[in-house]
């Protein structure tokens, strides 16, 4: 799997957070804590990396941002959603595509087990 042992990292750092705090926060809380527990870890981050659209030779400067970009290989978007929806998959798949990277992270801190909220994309 690419990326496995990055993305094994990146989990174990997210379920710390989680641990933690629990669900129910603000998304801007989790992903201070967790950019922190990513840092301790030694790994580089970019947190709120933006994203430009590119649309046939036009590059559009949107105001996407992905939420952490971890070792410049893997896209975090993080949520405090109830449950994902299609749009949430469509979103990190975008980010995906636009930022030439082939692995991403969804990561929803609001739920019980941090299991039931982490998926993992390749592009």
């Amino acid at each position: 799997m690419l990326y496995e042992d990055l993305t094994n990292i990146i989990i174990g750092c997210a379920i710390e957070v989680h641990k933690e705090l629990g669900p129910g926060l603000l998304e801007s809380a989790y992903e201070e804590c967790l950019a922190y527990e990513l840092v301790k870890k030694g790994l580089k981050i970019k947190r709120q990396k933006p994203v430009s659209v590119v649309y046939k030779e036009i590059k559009l400067e949107c105001g996407y941002r992905i939420d952490i970009l971890v070792e410049d290989k893997v896209v975090l978007e993080l949520k405090t959603v109830d449950e994902f929806n299609p749009v949430h998959e469509a979103q990190i798949l975008t980010y995906l595509k636009f930022s030439e990277k082939k692995v991403g992270l969804l990561i929803n801190f609001n739920v019980l087990r941090l299991k039931d909220g982490s998926k993992r994309y390749i592009k």
